[in-house]
């Protein structure tokens, strides 16, 4: 028996939303799987938490944050290919567009139209910066649009992650960082959160790197032909989610008895599965010139590694960036893409008889907040001999749902093991 796991990322609205996009989109494939499954809510990680993708992945791939999570900055290290070790600290890191002279900022994703090749050269130069006068080193790396990630090494001396974020949009609470719902839109400085030198340290560094990064990059090249071209300057980095060490977890295959492959686009994402010990198909998004083709790609991915692995993970992108634009219909169309053009392909070709299908997502970004929140999202898990009958996949559809509401997404893969051995 295999076991397929889709992640949509960010594409429930939960329960306070206006209109519903798995309510609205037309999903026949995804649709179907419900005919017959076991259904429910899930918290992605605990109740009253609105967490971002890393955490909640991590979670639902069966590891409790409160245990395993040790901050985002090592898994994007870890996904953007950098040598990380303890002692160093890593930041998620964004480009943004601010203005100058008061940090007010503009736009945190730079309108969302920093391509990676802009993105790789503005990296450059910033990659390597001397800091507290050489004693101290900025690894910094572009990733993926406006996503990048940043390193601090400082020479003979070790570093915490116990800062707070520059980036106001979230709040760490412990390594966890929480997306609020209001905040002061400018860039903070970095604070310390322990009274250790390491801690100090790391924050004075963090925030050297923050204002010479804002000089370096207002005269940078890319961004005079990209003010002359009328487009927003990324002038700025945002950082957060800073990490000094990678999780402590033992192989995903030796805690469940699976063997695990996991198809990803994001960094992160592929950064949790290299840290799970997890085999790896990363994604190149630039090399499709258009969605379909990404997601069908990821469709013959996903096929080809049922071949070889007991469970494949998927985590596929697309309706978090409208969730987060306020876009209701550009959220519904990337839904339906993800139908059309993923599931159709899998479906069409996949062993039903064999195959337990699990679908969920890893958050809930309503458009109508333009952020996470901290609703349950729908989960259903799909075979030909499980007995629900429900009309789709939706919150509330599932709201009754026999899997009923599960407080943790780490307690979901355990039932799923546990199906597994009911269906063999």
């Amino acid at each position: 028996m295999k076991v397929l796991y889709v992640v949509l990322d960010g594409a429930s609205d939960g329960f306070n939303a206006p209109r519903r996009v798995l309510d609205y989109a037309y999903k026949p494939n995804i649709d179907s799987l419900a005919s017959t499954c076991l259904s429910g809510l899930m918290y992605p990680v605990g109740p009253g938490i609105a967490p971002e993708s890393d955490v909640a992945v991590m979670s639902l791939l069966g590891y409790d944050p409160q245990v395993y999570y040790t901050g985002r900055g090592p898994l994007e290290a870890l996904g953007a290919g950098i040598v990380f070790s303890e002692g160093c600290v890593a930041f998620r890191a964004n480009f943004a567009t601010v203005d100058r002279g008061t940090l007010r900022i503009i736009d945190r994703r730079v309108g969302r139209s920093l391509s990676s090749w802009e993105a790789r050269e503005l990296a450059k130069a910033l990659d390597g910066m001397s800091l507290s006068g050489g004693k101290a080193r900025a690894v910094f790396k572009a990733t993926v649009g406006h996503r990048a990630v940043l390193v601090l090494e400082c020479e003979g001396l070790r570093l915490s992650a116990r800062v707070s974020n520059s980036d106001p949009a979230y709040e760490r609470r412990g390594l966890i960082s929480v997306a609020l719902k209001t905040f002061e839109n400018k860039i903070v400085e970095v604070k310390p959160l322990e009274e250790t030198v390491e801690a100090e340290l790391a924050a004075e560094l963090a925030n050297e790197f923050i204002f010479r990064a804002l000089e370096i990059l207002e005269e940078h090249d890319v961004n005079k032909l990209r003010e002359a071209r009328g487009l927003p300057k990324a002038n700025a980095v945002l950082l957060r989610d800073a990490g000094d060490r990678k999780p402590p977890a033992e192989p995903i295959s030796e805690k469940f008895g699976l063997k695990f492959t996991a198809i990803a686009e994001m960094p992160v994402e592929v950064g949790i599965a290299r840290a799970l010990s997890m085999n790896v198909e990363s994604v190149d998004v630039e090399a499709y010139a258009s969605k379909p083709q990404l997601l069908e790609a990821e469709a013959f991915k996903t096929l080809k590694a049922l071949e070889s692995s007991d469970a494949i993970y998927v985590h596929l992108k697309g309706p978090d960036e409208p969730g987060h634009d306020g876009d209701f219909e550009g959220k519904v169309r990337a839904v339906e893409d993800i139908d059309r053009y993923f599931f159709k392909t899998v479906l069409d070709k996949l062993d039903f008889q064999n195959t337990l299908v699990i679908v969920t997502s890893d958050h809930s970004t309503p458009w109508n907040l333009k952020a996470h929140s901290d609703d349950p999202v729908p989960v259903m898990l799909s075979h030909s001999r499980l007995g629900e009958k429900r009309w789709r996949f939706s919150e509330l559809e599932f709201r009754e749902g026999s899997l009923g509401l599960i407080d943790a997404g780490y307690k979901l893969l355990p039932m799923v093991v546990k199906v597994l051995r009911d269906l063999s």
